[in-house]
């Protein structure tokens, strides 16, 4: 019997796949569990329905990361912090730093993990910092830290 399933089931399938599955085990565990339904006209209609969503939402997502990347690579965010004479920050900088003046100055709401910074800014100068905006596609962020 073709079942598509509702939840992920382990050793038979993920979410939204149809699977062959002997009748017993459908209709006295799958179906009356939640876990699956019938795979009739129907259910199949609503399945690839919402395949064809879910593949268009993520191009959206995609689509929407290349711009934004794109919108870095244009951004450099200052700091004006105090330093002492060497150049060396009294304190220093760290990727919930960049986010807040991102979301501040920029109206861009980057989440702060996502801001790949080795380690905190600990000088005056030029950096460039790379954002993880979506798999596979990352932008550059330069960040320019002044004498206050």
């Amino acid at each position: 019997m073709k079942v598509i399933l509702k939840e992920d089931v382990k050793g038979l399938g993920k979410k939204e796949s149809m699977v062959d599955v002997s009748d017993g085990y459908a209709r006295n565990f799958l179906i009356p569990k939640g876990l699956a339904v019938e795979a009739n006209s129907s259910n199949i209609n609503i399945m690839n329905s919402k395949k064809e969503a879910e593949k268009i939402k993520k191009e959206k997502e995609l689509q929407q990361a290349k711009e934004l990347a794109e919108k870095l690579k244009s951004i450099t965010v200052v700091f004006k912090t105090k330093a002492g004479e060497s150049g060396k920050l009294f304190g220093s900088i760290t990727s919930k730093d960049v986010a807040d003046k991102l979301l501040k100055d920029h109206k861009l709401d980057i989440d702060k993990k996502k801001i790949n910074m080795p380690d905190s800014l600990k000088s005056l100068g030029t950096y460039e910092v790379e954002v993880k905006l979506y798999p596979g596609v990352t932008g550059k962020l330069s960040i320019k830290v002044e004498q206050e």
